[in-house]
C-alpha cells in the first residue's frame, strides 16, 4: 500500500496567499478546503499544482509531503494556523426577507473579489433558506442563535462581532433596521451590530410602501447618521409584484460596493497591484468608477436591442488604471473581453442596472463612461416570445422610451467625482456634435471618435481614433491601438492631478 504523508495544509494556505487563492489554484468550492482541512490532506492531483505553483513563488518543498523547506518570509507550522486567510473577513446578516435567496450570491459573489464570509442568520430568514445552504457556499459554519451553549461558552457573539472587517447586513429588512435602530439586541444578529467594532453596511430590500413610510425613512436616516453605510434600495419590480423604490440591489453591485467599503481593501498590498519595476503609482488611493461594453434592453423573452460595443476600449482602461494604482470599479454590460486584473468587477445588462451599480460604487473620485449605452428602450417588454402576425405584410410596432442617462446623472450627482469624462461615437460632425454633448451632459472631458465607416470600423476593433475635448482646448489623437489610447488617457488625468 503507498504511505500517505500528512501535509500541514496551514502553511500552504499562507503561502498560497489564503483559501481563496487555493480555490481558485485547484478550482474547487470552499466547502472542498473545508473537507481538505478536516483530513489533513489533499487529493493527489492537487500535489503537483500546488508544489509547481509554490516552487514559482521561490519556496523549496519536499515533494512526498509539501513540506516548505525554505522560501521568501519561510513559513513553519508554529507561525501559521488554519484560521489566517488573506483576504477581509466579512460577516454577512441575513434577514428574513424575500431577498434572502439573493444573499446566496452575494457571498459568492464576495468571495469571488477575495472576502473571508461568515454567515449569521435570523429565524425568520430561515424561512426562506436554510443555514446549510449558506455554510455549503461559505465552507464556514452558519451562526443563527445566540445561545449555542458551544459558541457562548466562549463568548461566541462577541468573538464573532470583533473579528469581522465589515458586518453586511442583506437584505436589510423594514423590520430589522427598526430593531438595529433602537439597539434591541434580541437574537445574535442585532446583538453583533451592538458589540462590534467594524463598519456596518446594509442593503434595504421592502415592498415601496413599506420603504416610503415615514417611520421606515426615520429610522434609514438615523442609522446613516451613526455610519452604517446604506447600498440601495433601487427602483424596479419588487416580489410583491409592485414597482417602486425599494428593490434590493443586485449582488454584484452589493459585493462591489461593500469591499469598496474595507479600508484594507480599499487600499491595496501596493505589491500585489504593482505590474513592474517602472509602473507609475500616481494614482493610488484614487477611486476611479469606469462603465464599458453595450447594454441590452429586452424586446421579449428572446429579443432585444442593443449595440456593436465590444467592451474592449472600457476594458483596457480599466487595466491602465489599476496598473498606476487607482482602486477601480468596473461596471461592464455583456462583453467576451476578459475581465481586468485587480478591478472591482460589476457585470449589468440593462442602463437601468448600469444606472443603480453606477449610483451604489459612487463616490469616486473620477468617472470614466465609456459604455455605449442604449438612448432607448421598449415601454413595456413583452414577458412571452412575440409572435410574427400571420399577414407577411403586416408591420410591427414597438412603444419606445428614453434609457436615463448614465453620464448626465454623475455629472449633477451630489457627490459628483471631481472628474467625469464622456464618450461621444459619432457618425457625423465629429467635433461640433462632442462639444455639444459635453456641454449638454455636464461633464469635464468627452473622448470623441469617428464610428460607422465600413473601412475603419471602431465597434470591434483592436484600434481606435479620437480627439481630447476639454472645456478650452482640443487635441487630437492619431489612430493608435485601443490599449495605448487607454494608456494616452491614464497619462491626462494623471496630469490633470499632478498639476
Amino acid at each position: 500500500m503507498k504511505k500517505v504523508f500528512p501535509v500541514n495544509l496551514s502553511a500552504i494556505l499562507t503561502a498560497l496567499g489564503g483559501r481563496h487563492a487555493m480555490q481558485q489554484l485547484l478550482d474547487v468550492g470552499p466547502s472542498a478546503i473545508s473537507n481538505y482541512l478536516t483530513r489533513g490532506q489533499l487529493p493527489q492531483r492537487a500535489k503537483p499544482i500546488i508544489y509547481a505553483a509554490l516552487t514559482a513563488k521561490g519556496y523549496q518543498l519536499r515533494p512526498d509531503d509539501l513540506e516548505i523547506i525554505a522560501g521568501p518570509a519561510a513559513i513553519t507550522p508554529h507561525t501559521v494556523s488554519a484560521e489566517n486567510h488573506a483576504g477581509p473577513r466579512i460577516l454577512l446578516i441575513i434577514a428574513g426577507g424575500i431577498a434572502a435567496y439573493k444573499a446566496l450570491e452575494v457571498a459568492r459573489q464576495l468571495q469571488q473579489l477575495g472576502a473571508h464570509v461568515t454567515g449569521v442568520m435570523t429565524d425568520s430568514a430561515k424561512q426562506f433558506i436554510t443555514p446549510l445552504s449558506l455554510a455549503a457556499l461559505t465552507g464556514e459554519k452558519c451562526y443563527d442563535s445566540l445561545f449555542s451553549l458551544t459558541d457562548e461558552a466562549e463568548m461566541g457573539h462577541i468573538r464573532l462581532a470583533r473579528s469581522a472587517d465589515l458586518v453586511l447586513v442583506v437584505p436589510a429588512t423594514a423590520s430589522f433596521m427598526a430593531r438595529a435602530n433602537a439597539g434591541i439586541a434580541d437574537d445574535l444578529a442585532t446583538t453583533i451590530l451592538l458589540a462590534t467594532t467594524a463598519k456596518v453596511v446594509m442593503a434595504p430590500a421592502m415592498n415601496p410602501v413599506m420603504w416610503a413610510h415615514q417611520a421606515t425613512q426615520s429610522n434609514f436616516a438615523s442609522l446613516r447618521q451613526r455610519g452604517v453605510e446604506m447600498i440601495g434600495p433601487v427602483s424596479g419590480d419588487t416580489a410583491c409584484g409592485e414597482e417602486g423604490e425599494g428593490r434590493m440591489c443586485e449582488p454584484a453591485m452589493i459585493a462591489a460596493a461593500a469591499m469598496r467599503l474595507i479600508p484594507t481593501y480599499a487600499a491595496r498590498d501596493e505589491a500585489d497591484k504593482d505590474s513592474g519595476a517602472g509602473t507609475s503609482r500616481s494614482l493610488s488611493g484614487k477611486h476611479i468608477l469606469i462603465t464599458s461594453g453595450p447594454t441590452i434592453e429586452p424586446i421579449d423573452k428572446v429579443r432585444f436591442i442593443a449595440n456593436r460595443s465590444s467592451g474592449k476600449q472600457g476594458h483596457a482602461i480599466a487595466t491602465a488604471l489599476a496598473n498606476r494604482g487607482a482602486n477601480v470599479t468596473l461596471v461592464s454590460g455583456p462583453v467576451t473581453e476578459p475581465a481586468p486584473a485587480n478591478v472591482t468587477l460589476v457585470n449589468v445588462t440593462t442602463a437601468a442596472e448600469m444606472l443603480a451599480a453606477c449610483d451604489a460604487a459612487l463616490p469616486a473620485d473620477i468617472a470614466i463612461c465609456a459604455a455605449a449605452v442604449a438612448d432607448w428602450r421598449v415601454k413595456a417588454a413583452a414577458d412571452e416570445k412575440l409572435k410574427k402576425p400571420e399577414n407577411p405584410d403586416a408591420g410591427m410596432t414597438l412603444e419606445l422610451c428614453q434609457n436615463p442617462d448614465i453620464l448626465a446623472t454623475l455629472s449633477a450627482a451630489p457627490n459628483r467625482p471631481k472628474l467625469v469624462i464622456g464618450f461621444a461615437a459619432e457618425t457625423e460632425n465629429l467635433l461640433e456634435n462632442a462639444a455639444a454633448k459635453r456641454r449638454r451632459k455636464g461633464c469635464d472631458w468627452i473622448i470623441a471618435n469617428q464610428v460607422g465607416g465600413e473601412d475603419d470600423p471602431v465597434f470591434g476593433s483592436a484600434l481606435n481614433q479620437a480627439m481630447l475635448l476639454t472645456s478650452d482646448s482640443v487635441e487630437e489623437w492619431p489612430r493608435m491601438q485601443k490599449t495605448e489610447l487607454a494608456e494616452k488617457l491614464a497619462d491626462q488625468i494623471e496630469a490633470e492631478y499632478s498639476s
